[in-house]
């Protein structure tokens, strides 16, 4: 299976920069993954694909201002450093930029020493692992001190940092947003509720694993990274209890989707967990528990698109983005929506 099989054109005036003013006013289009069927709809039309008794799968992570910029102490280099996991304790993965500047012992400074940033280990791919040496308390220092780590391929500065954030945002630890749910609002999660849908939360700090390009042309060459989830005891006791009654479980990105599936290959069953997962889901994979996805529309030749091509279907997949880039629908992390609905 060849990198190339997953690649679209995408007209670059499609890549949304900004975030719509209204959560829920972007664009949704509806595909069956049964048949390819296509429908346009608007998000905010969403609650009208769920019954009572369905359950719907929100990842609650929250992104850290994981991007800061800095100095060497010692020569004064200006070096970038993006966290992208807790270790342990005061232990980081992150990317540093230059990497070839940053050397074992290297200490970066951040805010005139607030932080400081020490490499005790070099990896591959620009990864270094840092110990952070600072006082007080870590998450509002990096507010202090960081930028939310938006994607390269958005030009324009986020005026309101939160809009990088889903409205139920809570476990702090992300590098970058679980941004199929950027679209709910405060309002439509109460028009579920209002509707007996049942609204089920699972973890997944997105790191490295979700973002990072594949650059082998065969893609069974590629190497995801380890991101850290978490399963609780309440949330696999609803879509256990949602199987059971035959009713439709509705997951929203595909973090979550990745969490739910990790679980099942390594227990055989939803049961309350913790830990790392390198799952990579590309056609041919047989789904343990996931029929509809709700997600956005992801960049060509990237892991995402090959995981939701294992879901609906490469030549579906590509058909429903083709259908999306004619409609002029908006891409990428502030762009619109799709919805994968299993229907016969």
């Amino acid at each position: 299976m060849n990198l190339s099989d997953f690649d679209y054109n995408l007209p670059e005036r499609l890549i949304a920069q900004t975030p719509l003013e209204d959560r829920s006013a972007s664009k949704l289009l509806v595909l069956n993954k049964n048949n390819g069927a296509i429908e346009h709809k608007h998000f905010r039309e969403i609650v009208d694909f769920f019954e009572e008794g369905d359950t719907i799968v929100l990842n609650d992570t929250k992104v850290i201002p994981a991007r800061l910029i800095g100095e060497k102490t010692d020569t004064k280099a200006v070096i970038e450093v993006l966290l992208l996991k807790n270790i342990e304790g005061n232990t980081w993965e992150a990317l540093a930029k230059p990497a070839k500047r940053v050397k074992i012992g290297t200490i970066v400074s951040f805010g005139d020493g607030l932080l400081k940033a020490k490499c005790i280990e070099i990896k591959d791919e620009g990864i270094r692992i840092f110990e952070l040496i600072y006082d007080g308390i870590l998450y509002e220092i990096l507010d202090k001190l960081g930028t939310m780590p938006l994607p390269p391929y958005i030009h324009k500065q986020l005026e309101d940092q939160n809009r990088y954030q889903t409205v139920y945002a809570k476990n702090i630890g992300s590098a970058a947003a679980p941004t199929a749910g950027l679209h709910f609002t405060l309002d439509l999660l109460n028009e579920l509720k209002e509707k007996k849908v049942n609204i089920a939360y699972v973890t997944l700090h997105v790191g490295l694993g979700t973002f990072r390009p594949v650059n082998t042309e065969n893609i069974l060459e590629h190497h995801m990274h380890s991101e850290y989830y978490e399963l609780s005891d309440a949330t696999a006791k609803i879509l256990n209890e949602t199987k059971a009654n035959n009713k439709k479980i509705i997951v929203v990105g595909t973090t979550s989707v990745r969490v739910l599936e990790t679980v099942m290959n390594k227990y055989g069953s939803l049961v309350a967990c913790s830990g790392f997962t390198d799952i990579f889901i590309y056609p041919g994979y047989e789904f343990k528990i996931v029929d509809n996805l709700i997600t956005n529309f992801h960049l060509p030749k990237s892991t995402l698109v090959m995981l939701v091509s294992a879901l609906a279907g490469r030549e579906r997949i590509l058909n429903a983005y083709n259908e999306a880039i004619k409609h002029d629908y908006r891409f990428f992390s502030f762009g619109d929506s799709m919805f994968i609905v299993n229907k016969k």
